[in-house]
């Protein structure tokens, strides 16, 4: 029978050392605020930006969505991303990607200090993932490895199978495994036949955002399979891995409530990282002296 890896419980985990930490900063008369860079134009960034509000709500984090019009240039995002590094209210800066194609998404998400990118995207902060130095991590891929090690598996000596190399989640994902101790074959747009490396591993983590893409031929019983992609078929969401494989392999993350579940979470601990990280910096309470 297969297990299915669901991540509430992971999750509720995350939530409760989250709000241990938010209690903390707002006795000491620090309120954590985090703010969301949001361009018009993507109906599912709207909706993942507004229901990370609800979240942050119930975490007692002060929440903003930064409105700007479909029109809006790289220039005119960047010069509001400086103000938010040099606001000493704001703990973190998110942008809900993906942008409008005129805007240059790299100069965007550069822009913003290393500091309070709790999504991970600056290059000190990808470099520190690599390397394993302090920084911020990107959250999907540690809420996946978090979710395989909460049921039991571990990635150490294990040959894993990791299909897809996009820059949000499959290469600061391969560099997290790879520190982990896992034997990594990667599985691209280049690959020639993805099916001869999965049915080699023991691991299969896949994100590519194509529906169906892992089948019933590529997989064997032992197989353990975190599912990070996200997809809309027919008007459900669904993940990467087609339903036909969850009764054939020995483990499986489902979509949705598989690793989304945690990322959620996993993101607003990356907020009271982040102000750890100032706070070590000697950045976080002469802020709050500037507040008072």
């Amino acid at each position: 029978m297969t297990i299915e890896m669901y991540g509430k419980q992971v999750a509720e985990e995350i939530r409760a050392s989250i709000k241990l930490k938010v209690e903390a900063y707002v006795q000491s008369g620090i309120r954590p605020r985090i703010v969301t860079v949001l361009v018009e134009g993507d109906a599912a960034c709207a909706y993942y930006a507004k229901s990370k509000g609800k979240t942050a709500a119930k975490l007692g984090i002060e929440y903003e969505i930064l409105h700007f019009g479909r029109d809006a240039s790289t220039g005119t995002i960047i010069e509001k991303i400086q103000q938010l590094n040099h606001d000493s209210s704001v703990h973190g800066i998110m942008v809900e990607l993906p942008l409008p194609a005129h805007i240059d998404t790299s100069r965007v998400t550069q822009a913003i200090s290393p500091y309070k990118d709790v999504d991970g995207l600056t290059k000190i902060n990808r470099f520190a993932n690599m390397t394993g130095d302090k920084g911020l991590y990107p959250a999907t891929p540690v809420a996946a490895v978090k979710l395989l090690n909460h049921f039991g598996y571990s990635v150490s000596g294990k040959h894993v199978a990791l299909v897809g190399f996009g820059e949000t989640v499959g290469q600061p994902l391969f560099h997290l495994l790879v520190r982990n101790n896992a034997t990594v074959t990667v599985c691209h747009a280049g690959t020639k036949d993805v099916s001869l490396h999965t049915k080699a591993a023991d691991i299969i983590f896949v994100a590519v955002g194509k529906a169906g893409l892992i089948t019933p031929d590529m997989v064997h019983s032992q197989h353990v399979i975190i599912d990070a992609g996200i997809n809309e078929s027919e008007g459900n969401i669904v993940g990467d891995v087609d339903t036909e494989v969850a009764d054939k392999v020995r483990a499986l993350s489902p979509t949705p409530g598989g690793v989304g579940t945690v990322t959620t979470m996993q993101l607003f601990h990356n907020l009271t990282a982040a102000m750890d990280w100032q706070d070590e910096e000697g950045m976080l309470y002469q802020n709050a002296a500037d507040l008072a």
